[in-house]
């Protein structure tokens, strides 16, 4: 196994879903607390997801909750991930990333989707066999917004004449931009625009698409560092291995249902029940003491060969002492191992 003492910066996502018996105002200050001991620590990036009608879906408005986070922290950097471009008025959107490039003094990263789910989509009478249509134009609008004094446009669902564009990013010519994958060929999208990129799939479909984003950028010629290619995985550090899989293991199993949840309202054949062993096994769950997470990490990014890991330390129903407690040991007695 490769050595521990790696060098490796540390992102953290977040999807934001409710908590049975708590306010929902009370998650948001819960979070936000959590935002601000990310900043403190030293990870670098805090992403977060965008979901509409489940339970798993207490940030509809990314924007919204970062432009609070941007206010009380001083340097991760804020990202969602993604935003569900296909949901928005390109030129409102740009709007509002400017603003809160601005309000953020330059911590803004942007990730742009189409929408993993078809339902979500379809309540607000979209198509989901029309979202990538409707995505690359979005995507071309905003993009121009962003860059551009004036917008023209002319496509099938959207179409600008000669749009004054006032208020531009304080980053220039844009923010960077994430585009996560779970293909080889979107991981090769994402080199060629110099997007940086992000897996949840286990370590051996993860490194066939580290590997297919290295091959793109290096063929692209880019002199610039490449930028991040990431995995994500849930984290749960406890006092020993046996305490922190049995908490992990039950916060994941509401997580998990709470992500499939209009799954499972439209389609009985899902979920599956919840398999323990099934759901360990991929990989893509840490849960032990800081010594077997230490170790898990390492082997994770030996065996994808990322340059980014992105942690999740809120889930399904962990209180949010159970969550700061959490943090509190794999800043402690994780996060220095990798160092360098």
């Amino acid at each position: 196994m490769q050595s521990l003492a790696m060098e490796i910066d540390f992102g953290v996502i977040d999807h934001l879903d409710r908590q049975e018996g708590v306010a929902i105002h009370e998650t948001y200050d819960s979070r936000l607390a959590l935002v601000q001991k990310y900043d403190e620590a030293g990870f670098t990036t805090f992403l977060l997801t965008e979901h509409h009608f489940t339970p798993l879906g207490l940030a509809p408005s990314p924007l919204v909750f970062l432009a609070a986070a941007s206010r009380i922290t001083r340097r991760i950097r804020l990202a969602p991930l993604v935003l569900i471009l296909p949901l928005y008025h390109p030129l409102r959107v740009a709007s509002e990333i400017c603003m809160l490039d601005h309000l953020s003094h330059g911590r803004l990263d942007i990730g742009l989707g189409r929408g993993i789910s078809p339902y979500e989509l379809a309540y607000f009478n979209v198509n989901h066999l029309e979202s990538r249509e409707i995505f690359d134009e979005a995507h071309r609008v905003l993009m121009d917004a962003l860059t551009k004094n004036v917008v023209n446009f002319r496509g099938n669902y959207f179409k600008f004449f000669n749009v004054p564009i006032e208020l531009k990013p304080l980053q220039q010519p844009s923010p960077p931009m994430w585009f996560p994958c779970s293909t080889p060929e979107g991981a090769r999208m994402a080199a060629a625009q110099g997007m940086n990129t992000c897996f949840l799939a286990p370590a051996p479909r993860a490194k066939v698409m580290a590997d297919a984003y290295k091959k793109a950028w290096t063929e692209s010629g880019n002199t610039k560092p490449m930028p991040k290619i990431a995995i994500t995985r849930h984290i749960f550090v406890g006092e020993n291995d046996a305490e922190a899989r049995r908490r992990g293991i039950e916060a994941h199993k509401m997580w998990y249902q709470r992500f499939s949840y209009l799954w499972a309202k439209f389609d009985p054949r899902m979920p599956s029940p919840y398999d323990e062993e099934k759901h360990m096994g991929p990989g893509t769950l840490i849960f032990g003491s800081p010594e077997t997470v230490r170790a898990r990490i390492a082997e994770e990014i030996e065996a994808t060969g990322v340059n980014y890991f992105v942690t999740r330390f809120g889930f399904g129903d962990l209180r949010h002492e159970e969550s700061m407690r959490s943090l509190d040991l794999f800043t402690r007695e994780v996060m220095p191992h990798f160092r360098g």
